[in-house]
């Protein structure tokens, strides 16, 4: 079978090695995360986790599909991954498109408290970020308050396949404890999903985890995806 990269549409016998390879990450099976032998693309640098919400975004949402813009939307893109800033930076019909970082680089912004009013956007996307933010609960809260009441928010986190409880505690504050309690040096946790979904829906939204290789069947195979990552598709709970 040869793979193929959604971004650049290259082709080859295999993607590249990626990945933190902490033990703590083999001990709870990380998913989205940790030591990957087939994630990167060896042309554009896409990662799996990357080409997941790509193809999700394309597959099973409108925002690269609207060839008569009504009403435009505004996205918020919380530490962007290239690949997926340049596509979304053109998609049709985006009033404004805001691409900021969180993790102290480039143009910060603090997703525990944005300068954004109410229903600010129609799309956020977080993507690996809340596992840096020790205060994840509020972020979440900031995060639904920004968003509208029909818009939709993609929040996606590493999360263990083993784990019935997230893994974290405040204490671990230097680097080196981090990395052997969370596999990274800047994680403050590692997510169990059941308690993931759990703290989004404290926090205002309404999940669905969505299997999108299970829809594209044997085709998801080429892309070099995780058979057992799942996208995190929240709505605001109607009030």
């Amino acid at each position: 079978m040869m793979y193929s990269c959604p971004f650049c549409h290259s082709e080859f016998e295999h993607f590249n090695p990626f990945g933190h390879t902490a033990p703590i990450l083999r001990e709870v099976q990380i998913i989205g995360g940790g030591g990957r032998a087939n994630a990167l693309c060896p042309r554009c640098g896409s990662l799996d986790r990357e080409r997941l919400l790509y193809l999700f975004i394309q597959e099973r949402t409108a925002l690269l599909h609207r060839a008569q813009v009504w009403e435009p939307w505004r996205v918020l893109h919380v530490a962007p991954a290239r690949r997926l800033r340049h596509v979304l930076r053109h998609a049709p019909g985006l009033v404004e498109y805001v691409a900021t970082n969180c993790l102290g680089a480039g143009e910060d912004l603090d997703i525990t408290g944005t300068p954004y009013p109410d229903q600010s956007f129609d799309v956020i996307i977080c993507n690996h970020v809340l596992e840096h933010i020790e205060d994840d609960g509020k972020a979440m809260r900031e995060l639904c308050r920004v968003l509208k009441r029909d818009g939709w928010a993609i929040l996606q986190v590493p999360y263990s396949a083993t784990l019935t409880h997230t893994l974290e505690d405040p204490t671990l504050t230097t680097p080196e404890e981090r990395y052997r309690a969370f596999g990274q040096r800047d994680h403050v946790r590692i997510y169990a999903l059941t308690d993931y979904v759990q703290r989004l829906e404290r926090a205002g939204f309404e999940v669905d985890l969505y299997d999108l290789q299970a829809q594209l069947g044997d085709e998801a195979m080429k892309y070099g995806l995780n058979p057992d990552e799942r996208i995190v598709f929240c709505h605001r709970r109607a009030e």
